[in-house]
């Protein structure tokens, strides 16, 4: 196993990547050491205001407040290469936005992305600088995935989508001037599960898609929500329990069992084969022990991985750049390991 080292970009407060072994200790001592970020309190201040009571809200109404309130953190859109809406005509594959680097020639790699919102919202209009940052980043092709939300469209339609997708994009990956031995899979929160989820499927038959990597920023990889971090954060955090609980209760509510892993991929009987990984954190985060827990066993089963720790942040943080500077540091981060990951591939292929 290899030792612990830091590769970040050289300011240990504010972001440090480790590779593998010994990564239990790490997230408590960290917080220990560290207070939380003076931009994400700030953001925690702007998109505190105005919250309502759950029970008193549609899930309508959710989204309209998420995007509203969103608006006001993320970043400018930067200039891309392209962006074009693809609709697929096989029947459930959901519509797709692929946005291309300002930089490109020949077949791109790709990353196929699901974003987060607890699979209840988010959308391309809080979203998409978040998608051209990756893109011009990594010099890959960023595909969204629209795939279905709850409550109307509780589980399994988000990971029926989200398999759907990865299929036809690996099936369509040259006429979309994507090499499809370079396809990854990416996701935040909610949309970290579905690509974690999208990974176990591949790998197991159960999708006909051979991803490349796998980007899981904050994910959601147990939803029995019963680490530590779920209590220690519990309020004054934006991802609340109750909202964690509101979540939950639309996405999977109708079901009594959360353990299953195409819901909890934490408990997945095995998480060996699977692609190298790029698993970022944080530590003001409920979700962060989860993480550690799955970094814990993808080194023990020998899984190439890397992950990134922001000690001083938020859940949510990567998509609130125009307010928290470490938002673009997290994309720059995953981004070089995404770039150093396709690098040895192409030399492999030498």
């Amino acid at each position: 196993m290899k030792d612990f080292a830091s590769t970040g970009p050289g300011n240990d407060d504010v972001v440090t990547s480790y590779t593998s072994s010994n990564v239990s200790p790490f997230p408590v001592r960290a917080h220990g050491e560290r207070r939380i970020d003076a931009s994400a309190a700030a953001a925690i201040a702007l998109l505190d205001k105005g919250r309502g009571a759950l029970s008193e809200v549609t899930a309508a109404e959710m989204r309209r407040r998420y995007s509203q309130s969103r608006s006001r953190v993320i970043a400018p859109k930067p200039a891309i290469g392209a962006r074009e809406t693809i609709t697929p005509s096989r029947g459930g594959v959901p519509s797709l936005t692929l946005f291309r680097p300002e930089k490109h020639t020949g077949l791109l790699p790709a990353m196929i992305f699901f974003h987060g919102g607890g699979w209840c919202l988010g959308g391309l209009d809080t979203y998409e600088p978040v998608c051209r940052e990756l893109a011009n980043q990594t010099g890959a092709a960023i595909i969204w995935v629209e795939y279905r939300m709850a409550p109307e469209s509780p589980f399994p339609a988000a990971i029926e989508d989200a398999w759907a997708a990865a299929e036809w994009v690996q099936a369509n990956a040259e006429r979309l001037g994507v090499d499809p031995r370079k396809i990854g899979l990416a996701g935040d929160s909610a949309g970290g599960n579905l690509a974690a989820v999208t990974a176990i499927a591949a790998r197991d038959g159960y999708v006909r898609f051979d991803p490349a990597f796998q980007v899981l920023i904050y994910p959601c990889l147990d939803l029995t929500a019963s680490a530590p971090s779920h209590d220690e954060f519990a309020k004054g955090y934006l991802l609340t329990k109750e909202l964690y609980a509101w979540y939950r209760r639309n996405y999977v509510g109708h079901l009594t069992e959360h353990s299953d892993w195409r819901i909890s991929p934490l408990f997945a009987a095995s998480l060996a084969d699977l692609p190298y990984t790029v698993l970022l954190y944080a530590g003001f985060d409920p979700l962060r022990d989860e993480a550690v827990q799955f970094a814990k066993r993808l080194d023990r089963e020998n899984v190439a991985f890397d992950t990134i720790y922001f000690p001083g942040q938020i859940h949510g943080f990567v998509g609130m750049g125009g307010i928290v500077p470490e938002a673009k540091t997290a994309i720059e981060e995953t981004s070089r390991m995404v770039r150093r990951h396709l690098d040895t591939l192409r030399l492999r292929r030498v």
